[in-house]
C-alpha cells in the first residue's frame, strides 16, 4: 500500500513511514501542492495510491465517487507530525484490512 499525503499533512511523513509504507509520496513531490482536490484524486487513481488527508472534501469525494482511490481521513485535530506517524504505525493492521476490503472506500483514523 502506498500513500499520497495531502498538503495538510507534513511531507516528512514520507520518510517517517517509508519502512512500512514504501513508495508513498507527498503531493508536493509530484507537483500537486495547492492543486485542486480532483487533480489529487486523479493522480492517486492513476498511480494506485491511497490518499491520506485531514481534508473533509476527500471524505465527501469518496462517498460520491467510491474507490479508487481509497481515502484515509486523519481526524486527530491539530497535532504533531510525530503523532500522525505513530497513528499510522499503530493502526497498520486496520489500514491493511481496509486496503484488502474491495467494498471500502474511506477509513477514519481518530
Amino acid at each position: 500500500m502506498k500513500f499520497l499525503f495531502d498538503e495538510n499533512l507534513s511531507p516528512k511523513l514520507v520518510l517517517l513511514l517509508a519502512d512500512i509504507y514504501p513508495n508513498s509520496l507527498h503531493v508536493r513531490d509530484v507537483g500537486l501542492e495547492s492543486a485542486a482536490d480532483p487533480a489529487v484524486w486523479k493522480y492517486a487513481t492513476q498511480h494506485g495510491m491511497t490518499i491520506v488527508s485531514k481534508d473533509e472534501d476527500f471524505h465527501h469525494l469518496s462517498f460520491l465517487r467510491g474507490a479508487p482511490p481509497k481515502v484515509i481521513g486523519i481526524h486527530t485535530g491539530n497535532c504533531s507530525t510525530k503523532i500522525v506517524a505513530q497513528l499510522l504505525r499503530d493502526r497498520r493492521p486496520q489500514v491493511m484490512k481496509f486496503d484488502a476490503d474491495l467494498d471500502a472506500s474511506f477509513l477514519v483514523l481518530p
